[in-house]
């Protein structure tokens, strides 16, 4: 099997999981670790393993990582996949991607979504809500807008949780990408503690909300106007979605989640009562952890 595509790993201490990721990629012609200043074993394992290593030093500034790969890196391939460390493609889904790419390349796509195969718990949830991503894409035809939140705390030199734009077609595969955290779950909730900081700023900035609203699903941007959106969702994914069958994995997951938009709206309602306040407001959130690092 040879994908004609290059699949780009972000890391930063991922020393437990980079191995495993890299093993699951080899079908694809070219890979590369763009770390960012990992002070574990992360890159010397990669190179140990073949695989091109690119240092990445944020500035602060955009273009942030993703983006910055699309600007800066020289790939065999202009179709790029975006893996986390903690992410493989399934064998459905190489054998989907092998045949897409044995045809004429269709130049009216710019990306393809796909939906995350997500375990929790040392569990695969076959029920429940589900996340998709866009993950493969022509470098050439999709871009990561700026969206005014270099003054937020929680992502730091990571892209938000929204979607690329698209010049062209968008379309979706059937097979999924696995999502297996080895981590362990303390460190979900530390990341996810971080991504509700991010959304109070958003939700706290006008102009940056609206912005970053744009860039969501249709159905993203109706369920954010859903009220007791912590105690909705549970009900979604647990109840209508059949999230109970997968045991107390499926519980823990909707629950998780759930007390997550709830920190969510916690925060916000916070940062509103200081501003209204008066009161000056120091954000003491710490983008990163020894041995952990962000990411979706």
């Amino acid at each position: 099997m040879s994908i004609p595509v290059t699949a780009i790993i972000s890391t930063k201490n991922e020393e437990r999981a980079i191995e495993r990721c890299i093993a699951g990629l080899r079908a694809f012609d070219e890979i590369i670790v763009v770390d960012s200043g990992s002070s574990d074993g992360t890159q010397d394992i990669s190179g140990r393993l073949g695989v091109r290593v690119v240092d990445f030093q944020w500035n602060g500034r955009y273009p942030k990582k993703k983006q910055w790969c699309l600007d800066n890196l020289d790939t065999a391939s202009p179709w790029i996949f975006f893996v986390d460390a903690d992410e493989s493609p399934t064998p459905e889904l190489l054998h989907e991607m092998e045949a897409l790419f044995k045809t004429p390349e269709p130049e009216v796509v710019a990306a393809y979504d796909i939906m995350l195969s997500y375990h929790f718990m040392g569990r695969e949830l076959r029920h429940g809500h589900r996340v998709i991503k866009r993950s493969l894409l022509h470098r050439d035809r999709v871009e990561f807008p700026e969206v005014a939140d270099l003054g937020a705390p929680g992502m730091g030199e990571l892209e938000g949780h929204y979607q690329p734009i698209a010049q062209g077609a968008v379309q979706r595969l059937s097979a999924r990408l696995k999502h297996d955290d080895p981590d362990p779950l303390g460190s979900w909730v530390w990341r996810h503690n971080l991504y509700a900081d991010w959304e109070a700023y958003l939700r706290s900035q006008t102009q940056t909300r609206e912005s970053v609203q744009r860039l969501r699903s249709k159905q993203g941007q109706l369920f954010d106007q859903v009220p007791g959106k912590p105690l909705a969702f549970f009900l979604y994914s647990y109840v209508l979605r059949l999230g109970f069958l997968d045991g107390h994995a499926g519980f823990d997951y909707a629950f998780g989640l759930s007390f997550y938009y709830w920190l969510i709206n916690a925060k916000t309602r916070e940062l509103h009562r200081r501003s209204s306040s008066g009161s000056s407001t120091s954000r003491r959130c710490t983008q990163r952890m020894e041995g952990l690092h962000p990411r979706y």
